[in-house]
């Protein structure tokens, strides 16, 4: 069985690759589900309110992201210190979750994840698939899809390591600066690529 690691940028379309994926039968973790779902465990909440403060709490005591992400969006360290307190419980789900895919004998099973090299995933991971695409797109999606501004877009590409530095540590580019259409024959492409050249 081949684990394939995929990651990608923000605005490069990671989403919609996993579920082209998903439609062709492959089975994928998802590290994002997984990184909402972690903070259903109490402990943990606690200590992220004890390290950020009150301003990310909702009033029923649930979690605000939003108020969440713009702290750690714009500031490294603090990034780095919600890193520190979630990967640790992120990487232990996504290694039961393989286990749980193993016994169903699979070819392939997918990790997605956008932090796949920064949360040390590649130890874990067979093959890696980059999506990349061009800045400009990237940034248009960004807005489009989180409704903000230019500079809240590039705030949110700069806090993740380059397209370019994740490139090199790939097995295989895929460019979706097209539509979602172009998006599925390269995926197709991709599919045959590893079929031919990856053994399970």
């Amino acid at each position: 069985m081949i684990i394939l690691g995929l990651t990608g940028s923000i605005g490069c379309g990671k989403s919609s690759l996993s579920n082209i994926l998903r439609d062709n039968n492959i089975n994928i973790i998802d590290a994002d589900i997984i990184s909402r779902k972690i903070f259903e465990d109490e402990k943990l909440l606690a200590s992220v309110f004890e390290h950020f403060g009150d301003s990310i709490k909702n009033e029923d005591g649930s979690l605000n992201r939003k108020a969440l992400g713009n702290i750690v969006f714009n500031d490294d360290n603090k990034l780095i210190e919600l890193n520190n307190l979630t990967h640790p419980k992120i990487k232990e789900k996504i290694l039961s979750e393989i286990e749980k895919v193993k016994l169903f004998n699979k070819n392939i099973i997918v990790i997605d994840a956008a932090l796949l090299i920064e949360a040390g995933y590649l130890e874990i991971v067979d093959k890696v698939l980059v999506i990349t695409c061009n800045e400009d797109i990237q940034i248009k999606r960004i807005q489009k899809r989180d409704n903000c501004s230019k500079e809240e877009a590039l705030s949110r590409i700069s806090s993740q390591i380059s397209q370019e530095d994740k490139v090199k540590y790939a097995d295989y580019v895929l460019d979706n600066s097209g539509d979602l259409e172009e998006l599925k024959e390269k995926t197709k492409e991709f599919l045959l690529y590893m079929k031919e050249n990856w053994r399970g």
